[in-house]
């Protein structure tokens, strides 16, 4: 399963902290088209239905027109230009997001081929709580993790101290 499939860390932690606060019985929309996490939510007994591909930065249908109870986002949010408003339209009453944390010692990503493969926003953790709460949502729990590489080098010693992952399970904010 995802002992196998790269990259199994951040894979394992994700898959823990989802069975930890979603059900199986619970509809998922995961933003994003179908990739390896999403296959893995499926074999685990999850009902997960991607996103086709739009752009989310303007097209929110996937999360207005949705009946399911959870919206899963890994790793997408740093990738849209305003995530603000895609967190705002989501009409499911639970959260599970993922992004990878900015580091103060590695520059943002940006893909050398694909032009459309690039982080816009690496967020500190507080910044990214303020994006949920400016969006109504109120986080309930929370993780982060280290993503160690094996290379030699002062980043890859830095790698294995500061955590380069954050999840939150968020849900509606009463006010809302």
């Amino acid at each position: 399963m995802y002992e196998k499939t790269f990259p199994n860390k951040r894979f394992k932690k994700t898959l823990e902290f989802l069975q930890k606060h979603v059900s199986t019985a619970e509809k998922i929309v995961d933003l994003g088209v179908p990739n390896p996490l999403s296959k893995i939510m499926i074999e685990q007994g999850y009902d997960v239905t991607n996103t086709l591909g739009e752009d989310l930065d303007n097209d929110f249908s996937s999360v207005q027109n949705s009946n399911a109870q959870v919206v899963t986002a890994f790793e997408i949010f740093e990738h849209l230009l305003a995530p603000l408003n895609i967190l705002s339209e989501i009409k499911s009453d639970k959260l599970i997001a993922s992004i990878p944390l900015r580091l103060w010692f590695s520059k943002a990503y940006k893909s050398k081929t694909d032009p459309w493969d690039r982080h816009y926003h690496e967020f500190e953790d507080w910044q990214f709580n303020w994006l949920l709460e400016k969006a109504g949502w109120e986080i309930q729990d929370s993780l982060k993790w280290t993503h160690p590489v094996k290379k030699i080098g002062i980043r890859p010693i830095l790698r294995m101290f500061t955590p380069r992952y954050y999840i939150v399970y968020a849900t509606r904010s009463v006010s809302e």
